[in-house]
Parts: C-alpha cells; structure tokens; sequence
C-alpha cells in the first residue's frame, strides 16, 4: 500500500556541533554529497509508488533534513517535537506550522520528545524511546493526543540515541532491532512482543542499518548493513539498498530523513 512521506532537501546541510556520538565538526561533511544520497533515496521512494511532499528547508537548521523527528502523525492528528538540544529547537515549530497550513490538527509537546526519532507506530499500539532524548512524559502526552497505547522503551548506548536508529517496523505487527541498544527489560518487552523478530548483528546497527523504511514489502536501507538485507531476503522482503554515508556523519540513515504521514 502507497505511504505518504514527508521529506526535507538537505540545502543546508553541515555538521557544525556534535549532540550525538556520530558527529564530528572537524571532519565536517560535504553538502553536495549529502544532497545527491538524499536525491536518490526520495527517488527510490518515488519508483515503489510512494508520495513524497517536501518541507522548504530553512537556513541555520542542518540538521532539519531529519524530517522523522520534526513529528509524529498518526490517524491524521499531528504531534509536535519539542527537540532536547537548542541547536535543533526551532525545528519543531517549523515542522508543526507546515502541518497547520495543510490542514492537520496539531498539538505542539509539552515535554521533550523527538518525533518519530523515537515514537515508532505498529498496527495497534507505540513503541516509544527513552534514555537519551525523549522524556517518558512526552510517552504518555503522545499516547492521550493520539489515542494509541504507547509502550516505553529504554536506551542504553548512546550511539543509538533514537528508538529508529536501533529498531524499525517491517509490517505493522513486527520489527526488526538490535539487542543490544536496548536495557535488559525492554529486551525482554520486546521478546514477548515480538517472537518472530529479525534481530541485526552490532556490525549492521553500527553502520545505522536499523535507520530503515519498510512499506511491508520493500526495505529501504543503508547499503552497508549486508548481514541484515541477507536476513531481510530470507524473510521475503525486497530489499533497496541506498547510500546515505554522508548524512551519517551526523547520525541519520533513510528513516531519519522520513517522517509518515499517516492519514
């Protein structure tokens, strides 16, 4: 079934600071680069059928090309980000003024929360990250704007800041996610929740393969993560590998640069 994204142009792409492990300002990283990889996962997107619409990026914003953490939309109501670091504060606000012009009711977060960096929606229920960004507030807020059981979830490395950098929805009943980044307890939540789950090696997560987009069918995702597609193939998905080595440098892969409109 077509999905709806929303996407935003990295025109002003660097990376200047560092709020995460992955990011260095000294190694800097190249816009042009940046821009040509983002090109070619909207054109994949694109070529599986799906919409994409596009926010106009704004200027001192780099890291706004993360669309997944300007919101989280589910059933058509628009939950606003409150981001942690200052550097990306005026991110939420742009995000919800462009959901207020086309219409969706919106609720700008009282708590800290970055969007679908950290609120993952399934079929029926949230799963929702917390240890690094997102306050478990801002869980129970989301779960009354959206009216959606959330189910909290700790992390615990730090290069795994966002619940989608370690963990990503395959079909809306089942995921795929790296042990790993995960507290003891949320290992054995996800366990009883998900049985069937394709578990990634630590070599895919750190090169962001969970950073991934599936429609059900196709998987979007960094071409790096190799034990993952292997595994993904097994399981009957397509695989669409594409190259985001550039936006990496500031910790974000195809997920991070996609926010789902959900009707």
């Amino acid at each position: 079934m077509p999905k709806h994204f929303l996407m935003c142009r990295p025109e002003h792409f660097t990376v200047a600071y560092a709020i995460n492990p992955w990011m260095d300002p000294d190694a800097g990283a190249d816009r042009d680069v940046a821009i040509r990889q983002w090109e070619g996962l909207k054109a994949a997107y694109e070529e599986l059928g799906h919409q994409v619409s596009l926010i106009d990026p704004v200027e001192g914003l780099p890291d706004m090309v993360f669309a997944a953490n300007g919101a989280t939309v589910v059933g058509g109501r628009v939950y606003g980000a409150r981001f942690a670091f200052p550097e990306r504060g005026p991110e939420g606000p742009a995000y919800l003024r462009w959901f207020e012009e086309q219409g969706y009711p919106v609720r700008a977060a009282e708590h800290v929360n970055e969007g679908e960096g950290d609120f993952l929606t399934l079929d029926e229920v949230i799963l929702a990250g917390t240890g690094f960004r997102t306050d478990t507030k801002a869980h129970l807020e989301a779960q009354e704007f959206l009216g959606r059981p959330v189910i909290s979830l700790s992390l615990v490395d730090p290069r795994f800041y966002h619940l989608d950098t370690a963990l990503f929805s395959l079909d809306g009943r089942n995921v795929a996610y790296f042990p790993g980044a995960f507290s003891q307890g949320s290992q054995e939540v996800l366990r009883r929740l998900f049985p069937e789950a394709v578990l990634a090696t630590a070599a895919d997560a750190e090169v962001l393969g969970l950073n991934a987009v599936s429609d059900g069918e196709h998987v979007v995702i960094n071409s790096e993560a190799t034990a993952l597609q292997l595994e993904l193939k097994r399981r009957g998905y397509e695989v669409i590998p594409v190259e985001l080595s550039e936006l990496r440098k500031a910790g974000g892969g195809p997920k991070c640069c996609t926010l789902e409109i959900r009707a």
